[in-house]
């Protein structure tokens, strides 16, 4: 089998031609021409670091801010930037108060990196962490709002929950989440580090306290840039990780959410002011902009996902009104091994890559098969490459 070529958005990448890359979902891929803005800001920033550092980066922070709160539906007033999606559960986290006995809800899907940012504020106040079982393969999106309420108490004082599951690529029902739990009176934090740029996402209305999303991914903004939204009423309660100049400086026009968390010390910025070069570059690729681009992605997914079922002899895990542009196949009866933690590798995804230059996460599912296959689509990618994806996976499960 010849490993087919991307498609011909591909040259726009510096992704090595000789892996057929379909793990856009990970860590993203940036384009070399937002690579190059992000270039430009070094050489401005190192050309004269007072005047950039000094006299400069609130103005330029302040149209990257407005140009990515335009594009996900927020006040640019209620928006940070942060490193990643981490951070931004982190950051919230660790600003907030907790009791004994408070209850911090989240489910079995939740991201690890997350999830141990949860158990750790939980064991240092006593909280009690509580996971929802979500079920996958999963009928539909009502399933999992049901899940959650049911395991809302009393002493329930904050949800975590990915907008779209790292695990599985679902696109949960986080609106409905977000406001069933607001009716009883609990907070939600949105960890929605894959939806910008794969949703058409309008944060304002989905309501929750609090969402952080990385632009890294699908937006293909350089590595480290993310973003945090604190609703107004909430601002006054959350602090940077890091506390600096900000705590005890005012500034005509500028909130202390804004001062506090857009200097915490001498740092790249770069990342952070190409996201705007990233939107607008992203958005340049098709005709109807970024509308066509997440419809084209999301239609890519589905197709690759049908492929890979019916080659498989598997149906698949949800309905397509659940999907976005990352998916994950059941791989049935544990045939091609499967991880003994989180952090191990496949033997599957080992031989996926050693023997077909094949980029794909083969992931261990909690209370389901014994491992699926998850695959992204981004316009590089094309049809033929899942092609050979599956024909590789056959050949290996016959070996």
């Amino acid at each position: 089998m010849l490993p087919p070529g991307g498609s011909e958005y591909a040259r726009h990448w510096s992704l090595d031609p000789s892996v057929t890359f379909l793990n856009h979902g990970s860590f993203g891929a940036c384009p070399i021409d937002v690579l190059a803005a992000q270039d430009r800001y070094r050489v401005r920033m190192e050309k004269q670091p007072l005047q950039f550092m000094v006299r400069d980066i609130e103005a330029l922070y302040d149209v990257a801010r407005a140009e990515l709160a335009a594009f996900v539906g927020a006040d640019p007033l209620d928006i940070v930037f942060v490193p990643n999606a981490t951070t931004g559960v982190n950051t919230v986290l660790r600003s907030l108060h907790f009791e004994p006995g408070d209850e911090l809800l989240t489910t079995t899907h939740e991201y690890n990196a997350c999830r141990n940012a949860l158990d750790f504020v939980a064991e240092r106040s006593g909280a009690v962490v509580v996971a929802a079982d979500i079920p996958f393969p999963v009928e539909s999106p009502a399933d999992i709002t049901a899940a959650v309420l049911e395991r809302v108490g009393p002493r329930t004082r904050l949800g975590l929950f990915d907008h779209i599951t790292s695990l599985t690529g679902m696109v949960m029902p986080i609106a409905d989440i977000v406001r069933e739990l607001s009716e009883r009176g609990v907070d939600v934090m949105v960890d929605g580090a894959h939806a910008p740029g794969m949703l058409d996402l309008d944060i304002t209305s989905i309501g929750a306290a609090y969402y952080t999303g990385n632009c890294h991914k699908w937006l293909c903004a350089p590595k480290g840039s993310a973003l945090l939204h604190v609703r107004r009423d909430r601002q006054n309660e959350i602090r940077p990780l890091t506390i600096s100049h900000g705590a005890n400086t005012t500034c005509l026009g500028r909130s202390k959410f804004w001062l506090e968390f857009d200097w915490t010390g001498t740092r790249d910025l770069s990342q952070y002011l190409a996201v705007a070069d990233s939107i607008r570059f992203m958005g340049s690729l098709l005709p109807r902009g970024w509308d066509e681009l997440m419809k084209q992605n999301r239609s890519l997914t589905l197709e690759a996902r049908n492929l890979i079922c019916e080659r498989l002899g598997v149906e698949p895990a949800c309905p397509d009104s659940m999907i976005g542009a990352l998916a994950s196949i059941p791989l049935s009866g544990g045939r091609y091994g499967f991880s003994t933690t989180k952090l191990d590798f496949d033997p599957l995804e080992d031989a996926l890559r050693e023997e077909y230059g094949i980029e794909v996460p083969v992931l261990a599912c909690p209370d389901g098969p014994a491992s699926i296959l998850r695959i992204s689509a981004q316009i590089y990618n094309r049809i033929e490459q899942y092609e050979y994806l599956v024909d590789a996976v056959l050949a290996i499960g016959e070996g």
